[in-house]
């Protein structure tokens, strides 16, 4: 059970960081599941990278590649271009859409179970995310905007699966303006990531390792000059500081919805969502 000081102000970083832990699951599931390229490929999509460019983008509308390569913020321009627009041709946003919520359903049953699903407990925890979204703003953030657009569904499971879908691309908007005010583009952020999580040299790391050489180089030449790598390619304290700095900027950023919710509900909803995502993980969503 997770125990909150009554007395203590809600902008917890460490709170945050583990509600974000508990929730971020529901959400980001559904990109590792064979549901959504079942779901969005029967209207026409290609499955991969198509379907969740045009299934995460379908909200903001029949955008072009640049919109979506702003706010998607880390993937390489002429990736996206490969994608979208054609995407639009295939299957339209309003066919997308409705298409990701019965992905997303099935997905969730999948993983949880009939009896989970349908349980009080998920409806609850719907609700209580519903009632954090209340503390959440379009101002700035884009890619939020476009999701938070949408009506709320009224199977409580998707209530649960769109409130997650809200506070991820509410949080992941503020982390890209924490980029952009440190600096730091999509691939240099993908290089950092590598770093803090041990992996050396970092251009090995799966989401860029596939980049040109010579973008890769240009990359980590200029994150030497600025001081924040050393000549073998690891973190200066210069590199891990601007890090850290980002990371507590974008906790910062995504204490709103926290803030909407009393200290007793986000312990509550810690201690509910925790045993959910561990039996998510168990049965195999990554």
């Amino acid at each position: 059970m997770v125990t909150v000081d009554q007395s203590a102000p809600v902008f917890d970083p460490a709170l945050i960081g583990r509600a974000h832990r508990a929730i971020d699951p529901l959400h980001s599931q559904l990109y590792f599941a064979p549901e959504q390229d079942e779901h969005l490929g029967a209207l026409g999509l290609r499955p991969g990278r198509m379907v969740y460019f045009a299934g995460r983008a379908a909200a903001m509308g029949a955008v072009g590649s640049g919109v979506v390569t702003a706010t998607f913020y880390n993937f390489a321009p002429s990736l996206v271009a490969h994608m979208i627009p054609r995407a639009w041709t295939l299957a339209s946003p309003e066919q997308v859409i409705p298409a990701r919520f019965a992905a997303a359903r099935a997905s969730l049953t999948r993983l949880l179970g009939d009896d989970v699903v349908a349980s009080p407990e998920v409806a609850e925890l719907g609700e209580l995310l519903r009632e954090a979204c209340t503390g959440l703003s379009a101002e700035g953030r884009p890619l939020y905007a476009g999701h938070a657009d949408l009506p709320w569904p009224e199977d409580p499971v998707l209530v649960l699966w769109h409130g997650a879908t809200l506070l991820r691309e509410h949080r992941g908007d503020g982390h890209v303006a924490a980029l952009v005010g440190a600096r730091i583009g999509g691939t240099e952020a993908h290089v950092l990531s590598a770093l803090a999580m041990g992996i050396h040299p970092p251009e090995s790391f799966g989401r860029i390792h596939h980049l040109p050489k010579e973008r890769l180089t240009a990359v980590m030449d200029g994150l030497r000059e600025r001081g924040l790598v050393d000549t073998d390619g690891r973190f200066t304290d210069a590199g891990r500081e601007t890090k850290q700095r980002i990371e507590a900027l974008t906790d910062e950023l995504a204490a709103p919805p926290y803030e909407a919710l009393s200290p007793a509900e986000l312990g509550e909803l810690i201690a509910e969502l925790e045993p959910i995502t561990a039996k998510m993980v168990a049965a195999g969503s990554q």
